[in-house]
């Protein structure tokens, strides 16, 4: 079985292509922005930590990638960077690996940066969402989102969720959106 990670890797690697334009509303340490360097066209990046953009800057330079642009802002202004169609969205929310865990993601800007990449969304474009719900900050945002992607129009759009339901201490899933 494909761990959390390993299974929204795997959708998106059967959707994107290299004609496709590809952000990760949350750069991180820049595994999931390299992941979709090497599949993709272009890939924007969002961060908030200065540290996550020189981790991924120095992690795709390391590979050999120029097919990027990073910004130092929150996700929630994807529309005023961005003016184009997306194929693909991805989110791992949380806190940075190594970083300083009482900085995270939270309900309000991730809800927000959400329905602008909706509206952002090519047919048949996907939105990923990797989901910690195993602190405080996590439980409150996960329950907004889902409470939030339930009410999406099943005429428009799909939505999945992925989860190990005997595993305890709230284990990550995924949540997948596809726009029909």
């Amino acid at each position: 079985m494909l761990k959390v990670i390993e299974f929204v890797h795997d959708i998106i690697n059967k959707k994107i292509n290299k004609e496709d334009i590809c952000v990760d509303m949350t750069i991180g340490n820049g595994h999931d922005t390299l992941f979709l360097c090497k599949l993709s066209k272009f890939v924007y990046g969002f961060d908030i930590q200065e540290k996550a953009i020189n981790n991924t800057t120095n992690l795709l330079n390391l590979n050999n990638f120029t097919n990027f642009q990073l910004f130092l802002k929150s996700h929630e202004f994807v529309d005023q960077l961005i003016n184009i169609k997306v194929k693909c969205f991805i989110y791992n929310l949380g806190y940075l690996p190594t970083g300083n865990k009482s900085i995270t993601t939270n309900a309000t800007s991730t809800i927000i940066s959400l329905k602008k990449a909706l509206e952002l969304l090519d047919d048949k474009g996907i939105i990923a969402f990797v989901v910690y719900p195993g602190h405080e900050s996590g439980k409150i945002e996960a329950n907004e989102l889902e409470i939030f992607v339930n009410s999406l129009n099943q005429k428009e759009y799909d939505v999945i969720k992925y989860q190990f339901v005997n595993q305890i201490n709230n284990p990550p899933y995924a949540l997948i959106i596809e726009r029909r």
